[in-house]
Order: C-alpha cells, then structure tokens, then sequence
C-alpha cells in the first residue's frame, strides 16, 4: 500500500504553518538538501542522503539520541514533499508544503506519530513533536532569511 499522506487516525497529529520571507525556491533546496541539514538544523546531529530526495529514496539522520531512516514517499518539487518510516517504535509521516505568495514562501507541515511508545504516552509525545516542528520551522525561516555570502 503506498503511502500518500499523514495518519490523520494517530494517536498523535501536529500541524504549524510559518511564512518565510525568501522565494520558494531557497526554502526547498534548504529543506531538501539533507546532506546540509546539520549547518542551519542544531536539533539534528548528523544527516545523509545518497542522492537527490525522490519517491523511494531513504536518508539517515539522527537526533535527540535516535537514528532515523526516513522513506520519501511522494515529491512535487518545489511545492510538497511526504516521507517517514518506523525509529523506536514509532511509526512517523511528515509531510511538508511549500506555497509561494509573492517574495515569500508559506511552509505547512503536518506530522503523525503512531506505535506502541506513542499510544501509552500521547500528551507527553505529542509536546515533544510540537516543540521539535516548531523549532524546525524556525531554524529554517532564519537559514532561508540570512542571506548567502
């Protein structure tokens, strides 16, 4: 069964929406540059992907002490990219959109999280997931809003 969106049934679901003023463009090859994601992302400790994200492509990376292989499951550059997969008993999907509006660029991001780690402790996850997406976006608003030397 191929995966086309986020686990709206999880036992945990966040959303946030950030405007970013740069074009669309910056913000998605920041975003989907994995390999360069440890130069702007602190929360994240290493990154690597083997070549450009498409459907069926995987990249590692780790943070807060877990290793995560992720699965890119759908891409629509520069508008929308889903991927997840399983790390610690829970199973992720995080989708990402980008909507230019003008000069600047709408960031949407849904993440469900699902499994056994989840179900016996929803709130205390579901903060943990609102504080890493919400400190993500704004990593990424400030990397996308420096401008390059």
């Amino acid at each position: 069964m191929a995966i086309t969106d986020i686990d709206h049934d999880a036992a945990v679901v966040v959303r946030h929406e950030i405007r970013i003023d740069a074009p669309i463009d910056r913000v998605w090859a920041l975003h989907t540059d994995v390999n360069n994601w440890t130069g702007w992302q602190t929360d994240i400790d290493t990154a690597y992907a083997d070549g450009p994200l498409r459907p069926g492509s995987t990249f590692q990376w780790t943070t807060a002490g877990m290793s995560i292989v992720s699965t890119v499951y759908a891409v629509d550059a520069p508008h929308r990219i889903l991927w997840g997969g399983p790390a610690h008993g829970i199973v992720g999907i995080h989708e990402w959109t980008f909507t230019a509006d003008g000069d600047t660029t709408v960031v949407g991001t849904a993440e469900s999280w699902d499994g056994n780690p989840v179900r016996a402790d929803p709130e205390n996850l579901r903060q943990a997931l609102d504080a890493s997406i919400v400190s993500w976006l704004e990593r990424l608003r400030e990397a996308a809003e420096t401008p390059a030397s």
